[in-house]
C-alpha cells in the first residue's frame, strides 16, 4: 500500500484532503451544536450563529483542505492551480459567512423590537438602522472580497488594490455612471444615522400619501394607499423636502370643513360633535374643536378639528364626523344648508353676527 502511494503522490494528497474535509465537517457539527447551546439565552447571538451555520459548513472543510494543499510538495503537477482555486473559494465563502453574520445581527436586533405594537417608534428606528447599515456593510464585504480575489491574479493585482482602497473606482465602474450608486450608498448611511425616514413611516412625497415599505441600499419603496408602489432613490430624500407624519409620533390631527347658511346655530352642532366622538372608536380623546373660521357673502365656513392615534384612523374619523354632521344639519336644520342670497339678505346676516355695542 505504501509503495502504491509513493508511486501516486496525488492520490496520497487527495486522501489527506478528504480526511481533512471530513475532520472539518465533524468540527463544524460539534462547534455548531456548542455555539447554539451557549447562545440559547442570547437571542441576537443565536440568530447570528443560525445564520452562519450554512456558510461555516462549507468554510471549515474548505479551510482544512487548503491546509493540505499548502503542506503538499510543490513538485506536484498543477498544485499551484488547485491552491489558487481553493483560495478563491475560501475568499468567496468567507465573504458569504460575513454577510450571513451581518444579516443575522440585523435580524436579531429587529426581532428584539417587534413592530406589531401600538407605539412602535423604537422598533421602526431599530429596523431602519439595522436594514440600511447591514446592507451597506454587506456591500463593503462584497467589494472587499472581489478586490482580494482580483489581487490573487498577478495581472489584476493593481486593479484589486485600487478597488480595495477606493481609488480609481470611477474609472473601473464606467466613470460617471458609478456616481449615483455611491451617492445613494452615502445617502443610505445618512438616513440610517439621522433617520429622517424609518420603516413604516407615513410620508407625503410629490403629493402621494404612503407608508415606507422597504429601505434598500439605493432606493426607498413607498406603499401608496391605493396599493401602488413609488420607488424613490435615497439621494432624493437628502436633497428634497417631504412630509413625515410619523417622525416623532403617529398621533395626528384631522380637519373637517363644513359650509352652511348664516342662520345655523353652532352650539347644537358642538353638542352633536361631542356625541359623535364619544361613540367613535377612532378618536383618541385628545382634541375636539368646532370653530367658525371664515365667512363669505353666501356661507359660513366651519372647521372641525379632531385627533386620532394614526393617519389611517384620522382619515376614517374625518369621514365619520363629516357624514354625521351633514346628516344632522339635513335632519335638524335643513333650511341652514348653503343658499344663494341677495345683497340685502347678506347684509342683514352680517349685521346679525356683528358684536353688540
Amino acid at each position: 500500500m505504501l509503495d502504491f502511494l509513493s508511486l501516486s503522490p496525488w492520490l496520497a494528497t487527495l486522501l489527506g484532503a478528504s480526511l481533512a474535509a471530513m475532520a472539518g465537517a465533524m468540527a463544524h457539527r460539534i462547534a455548531a451544536l456548542l455555539a447554539l447551546r451557549a447562545t440559547r439565552g442570547l437571542p441576537v447571538l443565536q440568530t447570528v450563529v443560525q445564520a452562519c451555520v450554512p456558510a461555516m459548513r462549507v468554510l471549515l472543510p474548505l479551510f482544512a483542505t487548503q491546509l493540505v494543499w499548502v503542506a503538499a510538495a510543490d513538485t506536484l503537477p498543477h498544485l499551484g492551480t488547485v491552491r489558487h482555486l481553493t483560495g478563491l473559494a475560501l475568499i468567496a465563502v468567507t465573504a458569504w459567512a460575513l454577510i450571513a453574520a451581518i444579516g443575522g445581527v440585523a435580524d436579531g436586533l429587529i426581532a428584539r423590537y417587534p413592530a406589531n405594537v401600538e407605539d412602535n417608534l423604537t422598533a421602526r428606528r431599530v429596523a431602519t438602522q439595522a436594514r440600511v447599515l447591514s446592507r451597506t456593510a454587506m456591500t463593503g464585504v462584497v467589494m472587499a472580497a472581489v478586490s482580494l480575489m482580483l489581487m490573487t491574479f498577478p495581472g489584476a493585482r493593481q486593479v484589486g488594490a485600487s478597488l480595495l482602497a477606493s481609488a480609481g473606482v470611477v474609472g473601473i465602474v464606467a466613470g460617471i455612471a458609478a456616481r449615483p450608486v455611491f451617492s445613494n450608498i452615502i445617502a443610505g448611511l445618512q438616513i440610517a444615522l439621522a433617520q429622517p425616514i424609518r420603516i413604516d413611516d407615513v410620508l407625503i412625497v410629490q403629493g402621494e400619501w404612503g407608508r415606507v415599505e422597504e429601505i434598500t441600499g439605493t432606493y426607498v419603496v413607498l406603499a401608496i394607499w391605493d396599493e401602488r408602489r413609488l420607488i424613490i432613490p435615497l439621494q432624493w430624500f437628502i436633497e428634497n423636502p417631504f412630509q413625515n407624519w410619523t417622525r416623532t409620533s403617529s398621533q395626528i390631527l384631522g380637519t373637517v370643513f363644513l359650509f352652511a347658511d348664516y342662520r345655523l346655530p353652532l352650539d347644537p352642532l358642538r353638542a352633536e360633535l361631542s356625541r359623535i366622538l364619544e361613540t367613535a372608536p377612532e378618536w383618541d380623546r385628545r382634541v375636539s374643536v368646532l370653530q367658525l373660521t371664515d365667512v363669505t357673502e353666501r356661507t359660513i365656513q366651519i372647521r372641525v378639528l379632531v385627533s386620532a392615534r394614526s393617519s389611517g384612523l384620522a382619515f376614517d374619523l374625518r369621514c365619520r364626523v363629516r357624514e354625521a354632521l351633514v346628516t344632522f344639519i339635513q335632519r335638524e336644520y335643513p333650511d341652514c344648508l348653503p343658499q344663494v342670497r341677495g345683497p340685502k339678505e347678506t347684509a342683514r346676516a352680517d349685521a346679525s353676527l356683528a358684536p353688540s355695542p
